[in-house]
């Protein structure tokens, strides 16, 4: 070795080649001893193992993601669509996904599309370019044939939050989280409710009030339309919704936001319509974010799993990167119930 100018021996380049010569193994090997896939990893002895990650830490080796993904096949990054990042509830569903495939030994890489028909396209294509090994989409609408383009062209791939019909998704069962909203509002004694109903692409909203429109018919009420309105999944989209339904007339007295953002949205319309949250006008979320709960009138909302829903739809992608079928679940919601209904409750409609 060359001296350093210090007199000692300069550190040998940090390579298979180097760390295998230092261990005194094939390279081979040492790359089936520092892959990040733990089953490749479980076909070298432990000393042998734990030697050779001593070395590779010691010199600093680091991988090369283009040669890896040349003798595997695989570049280990998972590619995630979401419509906005900014939106909490995406947010924590991406850090399942991204907790799930760092302790599998991969990496994640994040786009937003705004849920743009066209921008989703194009990110699913930016995110394939990088040679990702498969692809999580949590802003799948029903009106775009993006997933099954994606399907066609044999892309593995899992959707989170939203379902489409025939694709492996990994959700919360909506239907009945719409229902547990419904069956809480019918027990108070609510008769005239409206829906701020989310966007009408997304299958979070049309489940979540489909199964609140089900417990009312059960109940013996057949919500009328117009009390069904169509909103954005954030504050102003609920205040907008609600300012519609309150302008009708029998007045709602309990409003089901399919999204606590929505709700929030609702809440504000309420106060300044001189109307009194969860006494006047009862207002009920989805997914229960942290913030539900510190609201100056507390929300009930439908809870649901974000973080876990994340994970599975990692791992479920995994297994399928690992040739096991891909199955679709349903996490089970639970409702939150707080003051924002429960000081509404009434023997019968006002």
């Amino acid at each position: 070795m060359a001296p350093q100018p210090g007199g000692g021996s300069a550190r040998p380049a940090a390579t298979l080649a180097t760390i295998a010569e230092l261990a005194g193994v094939h390279v081979s090997t040492v790359s089936r001893a520092l892959s990040p896939d733990e089953a490749v990893r479980r076909g070298v002895a432990a000393a042998t193992a734990a030697q050779i990650q001593a070395l590779a830490a010691e010199l600093g080796y680091q991988p090369n993601p283009a040669g890896t993904a040349l003798r595997t096949g695989r570049s280990h990054v998972l590619g995630v669509l979401v419509p906005r990042l900014t939106d909490i509830v995406l947010s924590t569903i991406y850090e399942g996904i991204d907790a799930a495939a760092s302790t599998a030994g991969y990496h994640t890489v994040v786009a937003n599309t705004g849920d743009d028909l066209d921008l989703q396209r194009r990110r699913a294509d930016a995110l394939l370019a990088r040679r990702v090994d498969g692809l999580i989409l949590g802003d799948a609408r029903t009106d775009s044939t993006l997933a099954a383009d994606l399907a066609a062209r044999g892309i593995p791939l899992v959707l989170v939050s939203r379902r489409l019909p025939r694709r492996v998704s990994v959700t919360t069962d909506d239907v009945l989280g719409g229902r547990l909203a419904g069956e809480h509002l019918v027990a108070l004694g609510h008769r005239h409710v409206g829906v701020a109903a989310g966007e009408p692409y997304a299958s979070t909203g049309i489940e979540r009030t489909a199964g609140f429109l089900a417990a009312y018919r059960e109940a013996g009420t057949v919500v009328d339309d117009r009390y069904v309105v169509a909103s954005r999944f954030d504050v102003a989209g609920g205040r907008a919704a609600a300012e519609r339904l309150l302008a009708l007339h029998p007045r709602p007295t309990a409003i089901f936001a399919v999204n606590d953002f929505a709700a929030i949205g609702v809440m504000g319309a309420v106060r300044d319509a001189g109307l009194r949250v969860g006494e006047d006008v009862a207002v009920v979320g989805y997914n229960d974010v942290p913030l539900a709960a510190e609201l100056p009138v507390p929300l009930t909302s439908v809870h649901a799993s974000m973080f876990d829903m994340g994970r599975h739809a990692a791992t479920t992608l995994l297994g399928i990167l690992d040739g096991k079928p891909g199955r679709s679940r349903r996490l089970p919601p639970q409702l939150a119930v707080r003051a924002s209904t429960v000081l509404s409750a009434r023997p019968a409609d006002r």
